[in-house]
């Protein structure tokens, strides 16, 4: 199958250009003005829209297991949602349950991941610690294509990583050339506070932000740079939400440590009056962690991205329905977290920060696809708009408007945290390997079409710099920002 995109503007990170795209076999054979379609070939018209690399989103939670639910997206509902909105590749988590084989775990989430309608690869979390971890991370890089490792230091009893783990996690990725990543949430005090606030009272959702302050994230940010300093490692912090964090960041990057941020679009757009809303279903419907902030918040995370401290775009989608949110109507502490957003990234970023000077379209696809390509080893297959890249595109209209609804939502959650939200700018096409999965508003997706992408590890770059340094450990990782 070949598809023609005729008349549009290729828009990479670095540079835009008016020309033609043809893909064919899952590929981009051309680039070039005034190209002829081969016999049998479908033409887009993509005259006054933009061409983009697909969008990447390196965190979500499809049909995840947590709090003794199930998220209700599962992969292949989760993925369709993306490409709607231009995301056609996710990386997602495999998160062992304390004491559960990593490999154990990595099965069960390559078996969900089937019906997945796009591509996808996994980060693994750590969990615990003994030889067999150590063991199986050796596996997961060098035979599963695995070269990022989660750690949690939030949620105590469950799955939360203490320093032990995190010191003997970061060490063993720096040997395989692997990426640590870290959720920066100080999880004993998160379980203090929780237990304070219920004990005083306060059980509804308002509870949540009160339990889990800008200065928790912060606390475990810094202590990730450190511990990440100390050993040599590169580090990747996930869900920046405060200025605080991104304060942190931009001083470990200054002293020369390769420390990655993420931003989500909820963070950037949604401010911690949600949690105040007199309707518990809607306010328990946003809890999430780390939660929404006071506005000054988003316009630090703002102003890091546009100047490149943070690097990433995500939405960290895990998507809890009402039913399930109201496990925890007694004590907020018990609502699963999670919300959703895969389908409306693109489109909110694009809304919120192209339309109003804070990005270029260059830097947006910058942090929507190409540096999560390059952070996570994906890039040039993933990640621009080149001939020999992946034909994962998208059709950019900017001048296409909407209202996001629940109604118009592909998710199955329910509910959207962006409900009401005008957006200026959508996708009119999207392409995954080829193959046209989205156009003007329908859906083409098929079950299982989606692969399961291996990403290199960085070994070879990491072995030099240690021969190099001796036994100083490097600080720096392969093609990234």
């Amino acid at each position: 199958m070949s598809v023609l995109i005729k008349g549009g503007t290729i828009v990479n990170a670095e540079s835009s250009t008016r020309a033609d795209v043809l893909t064919e076999g899952g590929l981009i054979r051309a680039i070039g003005p005034d190209l002829q379609a081969p016999a049998g070939c479908t033409v887009v018209d993509a005259g006054g829209a933009l061409v983009m690399p697909g969008g990447i989103d390196p965190h979500t939670h499809m049909e995840l297991p947590f709090m003794g639910t199930v998220a209700k997206d599962d992969f292949y509902t989760g993925t369709s949602a993306g490409v709607s909105g231009g995301t056609t590749m996710i990386i997602d988590f495999v998160i062992p349950d304390p004491k559960q084989p990593l490999m154990e775990a990595f099965r069960n989430w390559r078996g969900w991941a089937e019906k997945s309608a796009a591509d996808y690869g996994f980060h693994v979390a750590v969990t615990w610690w003994d030889q067999s971890v150590h063991d199986d991370m050796g596996t997961l890089v060098r035979e599963h294509g695995v070269n990022s490792f989660k750690h949690f230091m939030a949620y105590k009893n469950a799955i939360m990583a203490n320093d032990e783990v995190l010191v003997n996690s970061f060490t063993r990725a720096l040997e395989l050339g692997a990426l640590p990543t870290v959720h920066a949430e100080n999880g004993e005090l998160v379980f203090q506070m929780q237990q304070r606030l219920v004990a005083a009272g306060i059980t509804g959702p308002e509870g949540h932000p009160l339990s889990r302050p800008p200065a928790v994230e912060a606390e475990a940010a810094e202590r990730a740079i450190r511990i990440a300093e100390v050993l040599g490692t590169p580090l990747y912090i996930v869900h920046v939400s405060t200025e605080d964090t991104v304060a942190a960041i931009i001083r470990a990057r200054s002293h020369g440590q390769r420390v990655y941020g993420e931003a989500l679009a909820g963070h950037l757009t949604i401010d911690e009056s949600v949690y105040l809303n007199p309707d518990w279903n809607i306010a328990a419907a946003h809890v999430m962690s780390p939660p929404f902030r006071a506005k000054h918040h988003q316009d630090a995370l703002w102003g890091a991205l546009a100047a490149g401290h943070l690097h990433t775009t995500a939405t960290d989608h895990c998507a809890f329905c009402g039913d399930q949110k109201a496990a925890g109507r007694a004590d907020f502490s018990k609502i699963p977290n999670g919300c959703a957003g895969v389908e409306d990234r693109l489109s909110v970023i694009w809304d919120a920060g192209v339309n109003t000077g804070r990005l270029t379209p260059n830097e947006f696809v910058r942090v929507t696809s190409t540096n999560a390509a390059q952070i996570f080893n994906l890039y040039p297959r993933k990640g621009a708009v080149a001939v020999g890249s992946d034909a994962d595109l998208v059709v950019w209209d900017p001048a296409a408007t909407k209202t996001i609804t629940t109604a118009g939502s592909i998710s199955r959650v329910g509910y959207n945290v962006f409900e009401g939200r005008a957006v200026t700018g959508l996708a009119k096409v999207t392409l995954s390997q080829g193959k046209i999965v989205w156009n003007d508003g329908e859906l083409r997706t098929e079950r299982g079409a989606g692969r399961y992408v291996k990403r290199p590890a960085f070994a070879p770059v990491f072995d030099a710099l240690k021969r190099q340094a001796g036994l100083q450990v490097p600080r720096a990782v392969a093609r990234v920002v």
